[in-house]
């Protein structure tokens, strides 16, 4: 029998994930501004036969955040740009569901689609950075749980949209004069609690049946919304037996959701730290943790533990007990306090850990230790496959496609070339039907 095959995909983010990356020697600090770089990126990433690039993003300005999210492209900017210099890799952009309409980000994703022959996937956020609010006319950000609930709606809408047209709806009889078949173009007329829209979509039927869907919370409403809607979860989990509890309640919640579970792909974020042998990957991750600086490392977990003050505490001091509320990300915030809680990490410890991944999984070793900790994850089914969070960029990709790639393939886990060009193909998800073709079937 075949061995399941590990899906793979990079989350760009910058000179890399680590917050102090941009001071590495190998790395070229202005490079997140420079086209030219996110080529390269692409490029080795596709030569790799990674499934896609992922590219986060933020509405504020924020200058506790990692460098790379001061200032940064719009993802709906750069990644069709990247489509142009890439024929296969898939290309994933986040787009708030909160700052957002419904009709606009359908439109620019099955833009997106088109130009990249369907390899386009949307990242769906509800935004977590709570002074968004003051850039779109709003006072406060709305409730988490409200958040979810236009969420909720919002995707339903732009699935809708996407089903406007059939996908043989365009004729094009230059003989008869018809250009399309008016019976296979459908009007949305979407009411509700905070929607309004009619369409039908200015934009034809997506190459791969529509974008991909990828949702990153984890808190339960995200991972309700996930089930329901997404074709990829990304996630954030330290243990193995932590990673397995999420997966199995998602799948579960994905069949309850009347969906496949096999359907919808899980992809933990992983930080990979490669060496000749383990203590040499190691050496590699200290050498970035010395170069943080000490008050941008505090202020950067302060910010993710909702404002909290540290200034009556010594950094290695244990974490306080009293961590404020926040209506920003829940999800990561429990991560973080359950992280330091369990390997008892000082402040000064654990501002340094998520410094580097932010909460995500790091691993350290040779290039088959590497490939052994992901098998283990794949094969004790925590994971379907990873997206790879490289604390310095381009070096770590490269050390990755190198020197891991090559021992997954010859285990069987990974492809050795695309067998198509949609990123649903590179997924191993099928195309979905479109909600009135189903009615027609009935």
């Amino acid at each position: 029998m075949s061995k399941k095959q590990i899906n793979l995909g990079v989350f760009l983010m910058g000179t890399g994930h680590h917050m102090a990356s941009w001071r590495h020697p190998e790395v070229p600090a202005d490079g997140f501004e420079d086209f030219k770089y996110y080529q390269e990126i692409a490029e080795i990433a596709e030569k790799g036969k990674l499934d896609m690039l992922f590219l986060s993003d933020g509405l504020s300005f924020n200058r506790l955040s990692h460098p790379a999210e001061i200032v940064r492209f719009d993802p709906l900017t750069l990644l069709p740009a990247l489509a142009a210099v890439t024929s296969q890799i898939g290309l994933a952009a986040t787009a708030s569901t909160t700052y957002n309409e419904p009709f606009h980000i359908a439109r620019k994703f099955s833009s997106m689609d088109h130009l990249s022959k369907g390899r386009s996937a949307w990242n769906v956020v509800t935004s977590y950075y709570e002074h968004e609010a003051n850039n779109f006319t709003k006072e406060k950000h709305l409730a988490h749980d409200l958040r979810y609930e236009r969420a909720d709606e919002f995707v339903e809408v732009v699935k809708g949209l996407w089903d406007s047209w059939e996908s043989d709806a365009f004729i094009r009889d230059k003989d008869a004069g018809v250009y399309f078949d008016s019976r296979k173009l459908h009007t949305l007329n979407h009411e509700g609690k905070h929607f309004y829209v009619k369409g039908p979509l200015n934009s034809s039927r997506s190459p791969q049946g529509r974008p991909v869907i990828v949702q990153a919370g984890s808190s339960e409403a995200g991972t309700t919304l996930a089930a329901k809607t997404a074709d990829v979860i990304f996630t954030a989990q330290q243990t193995l037996e932590d990673a397995q509890s999420f997966y199995q309640k998602v799948k579960r919640k994905v069949l309850e959701s009347g969906r496949n579970p096999d359907e919808v792909k899980i992809m933990p974020g992983v930080s990979p730290f490669i060496g000749k042998t383990e203590a040499e990957a190691r050496e590699k991750y200290k050498q970035l943790q010395d170069l943080i600086v000490p008050e941008v490392g505090l202020d950067f977990l302060s910010d993710y533990l909702g404002g909290m003050d540290f200034s009556n505490y010594s950094l290695d001091d244990p974490l306080p007990a009293d961590i404020p509320k926040t209506n920003g990300n829940q999800s990561r915030r429990e991560l973080i306090i359950d992280l330091a809680r369990r390997e008892d990490l000082t402040i000064r410890q654990l501002y340094k850990r998520v410094a580097g991944s932010r909460g995500h999984w790091t691993i350290f070793g040779t290039p088959e230790q590497i490939a052994d900790q992901l098998e283990e994850w794949i094969i004790k089914e925590g994971a379907d496959g990873f997206n790879l969070m490289f604390q310095t960029l381009p070096g770590g990709l490269t050390e990755f496609i190198d020197e891991v790639i090559p021992v997954l393939q010859q285990r069987g886990l990974f492809r050795e070339k695309y067998n198509g060009v949609t990123l649903r193909g590179h997924l191993g998800l099928s195309i979905p039907e479109s909600r009135y073709a189903e009615v027609k079937v009935k």
